[in-house]
């Protein structure tokens, strides 16, 4: 699981409040008595997993660090309408300021995990893993990829610089796959290195210059169902072969079928780049 750390995530939270309040936050400031205090509660409007609990009282602390949060309800726990989530006290004007800014932190951090756990409920009965991509949030990596590992499913490469991924454009580029993947050993050059090397493959026909070119990692793209699968046989007769990851197109309709096939990981995009927001509201007591 990705570790957050405020130190990593305060650059986003001063992006966000910046937007946010500019010159000031006039309603509440022009509205609410400057010694008001208040106590508020984050409530659950509708079923899923909590994520960015954290987040929202760095967002408060942000704003005045007389504000307490108190989270009643940690990640990775299950939410249903009406479940209290957590409570904030300290000064009326702060915890207005911070509502939307938190909120919106909380609300599509859980999103991301309500959703990775529906993916992965739905093939709890297979050996297969849920991943996540790096179709991400520009600037939200690390959280999307927190909320994905609270949601149940696991983080695929952080980035460029930590695996070896040659995809179709890498592989027309390089003119084949045993040319890419020897200019990944020759920079190596037969070091100790624990960097995986995968290649993206659209048929039967690639994987075995991927298998020829003793790759760790084989990414099968947009394959069907039934080409999955003789490629997980494929695999299987060689004894000890790479890794397998479907990816292309995965849903919530189509994602058992797939990890039925035998593949080891499942990919999805849409965990980060298609997730709803789950409802979540901050009421005043």
């Amino acid at each position: 699981m990705v570790d957050l750390k405020r130190v990593d995530v305060q650059p986003l939270i001063d992006v966000a409040l910046a937007e946010d309040v500019g010159s000031g936050d006039i309603t509440s400031d022009w509205t609410v008595p400057a010694k008001k205090a208040a106590t508020a509660h984050f409530v659950a409007k509708a079923i899923g997993v909590v994520a960015g609990l954290s987040v929202a009282e760095w967002v408060f602390n942000s704003v005045d660090q007389e504000a307490r949060f108190e989270a009643v309800l940690s990640d990775g726990d299950s939410v249903r309408p009406g479940d209290l989530i957590a409570t904030v006290s300290g000064p009326a004007r702060a915890l207005l300021t911070g509502e939307r800014t938190a909120l919106n932190f909380v609300q599509r951090m859980s999103g991301v995990a309500t959703l990775t756990s529906r993916y992965v409920k739905l093939i709890a009965d297979t050996n297969a893993t849920i991943l996540d991509t790096r179709k991400t949030i520009p600037g939200w990596r690390q959280l999307d990829k927190y909320s994905v590992s609270v949601g149940g499913g696991s983080n695929h490469r952080r980035g460029l610089f930590d695996m070896v991924l040659i995809k179709e454009n890498h592989i027309e580029a390089a003119a084949g796959i045993g040319p890419a993947v020897f200019g990944v050993r020759k920079h190596l050059n037969g070091s100790a290195s624990d960097v995986k090397i995968e290649v993206e493959v659209k048929n039967l026909n690639e994987l075995e210059e991927a298998m020829m070119a003793s790759v760790d990692w084989v990414m099968l793209d947009n394959m069907s169902v039934d080409e999955m699968a003789d490629a997980v046989r494929t695999v299987r007769r060689q004894g000890r072969g790479p890794l397998l990851e479907a990816s292309g197109n995965i849903n919530l309709s189509t994602v058992k079928e797939i990890a039925k096939t035998g593949v080891d990981y499942v990919s999805v995009g849409s965990l980060t780049h298609s997730a709803t927001a789950l409802d979540i509201s901050m009421l005043f007591q």
